[in-house]
């Protein structure tokens, strides 16, 4: 009985952990922020406030400045910085998508080089 107790217990502590998804990074280089266009006009509408260049394993730079990022599953948290407490859903290796309300939302960024 008291082993069921604790291996209940402890799964229910490492549940949360499994939920978040395995820590990783991100696809290093410049990523380009666009909102999406019309069918009159451009296909997207740049944002470049909204660009940023992921520098390593944990560091991003923006024309805000600097901060880290850390990544859980397919989400990409901005942990530090000026732009501290955005997320980003991982689309692909080189797509990202601002997370609105829990979901992907419209702007889109895109990595364009390395």
């Amino acid at each position: 009985m008291k082993q069921l107790f604790l291996a209940v217990l402890l799964g229910a502590i490492a549940a949360p952990a499994f939920g978040q998804g395995a820590i990783g990074t991100v696809e290093r280089g410049a990523y380009v922020c666009e909102l999406p266009g019309d069918a009159g006009g451009s296909a997207g509408v740049a944002q470049p406030d909204r660009n940023f260049v992921i520098e390593s394993a944990s560091r991003y730079s923006s024309p805000q400045g600097s901060g880290t990022y850390l990544r859980r599953g397919d989400t990409l948290q901005l942990t530090s910085g000026p732009r501290q407490g955005e997320a980003y859903a991982v689309i692909s290796a080189s797509f990202l998508r601002l997370m609105e309300d829990g979901k992907p939302g419209r702007l889109r960024c895109v990595r364009t080089s390395r």
